[in-house]
């Protein structure tokens, strides 16, 4: 057998059922689209996401969800009180955050904020510092990095 020889058994394919081609041909009249109505016109069955006049789900979600920016940041937070547990001197880096358990996700940008106070002075490398941190370990006699 090859594949020039290979038919379709008698009845595979059915011709395409034309409506609204007058009684006789047994989809007549209205065509099975029912009587009146929005989808019995030409056009049919209206937009989509449309419901009738109500607000659309679409358009009300932002009310229901809240917003969130896809440009924030989000970090992973110490505080200046949090930094008396190291000796004066030290050099307070990522990977010292992270082995001492001040910081537990190794992968979000560090920022320094500054609830507490300090009283040594500490070389501080970080990602991101607030105004008041800064101003507390300079002021301790240290000094901040951030890149």
């Amino acid at each position: 057998m090859k594949t020039q020889d290979l038919r379709q058994p008698e009845g595979a394919k059915r011709s395409r059922k034309r409506v609204g081609r007058g009684i006789a041909a047994g989809q007549g009249k209205s065509a099975g689209y029912g009587t009146k109505g929005q989808k019995s016109r030409t056009g049919r069955g209206g937009r989509k996401y449309f419901e009738g006049g109500q607000l659309p789900l679409v358009r009300r979600l932002p009310f229901k969800r809240g917003f969130h920016s896809f440009t924030r940041v989000e970090y992973a937070v110490v505080n200046v009180e949090d930094l008396v547990c190291f000796e004066a001197g030290t050099t307070v880096d990522t990977e010292l955050l992270i082995r001492s358990g001040l910081v537990r996700n190794a992968d979000l940008p560090i920022k320094l904020l500054g609830r507490g106070e300090i009283d040594r002075a500490l070389t501080v490398r970080v990602d991101a510092v607030s105004g008041s941190a800064r101003d507390k370990v300079v002021a301790a006699g240290g000094q901040v990095e951030a890149r």
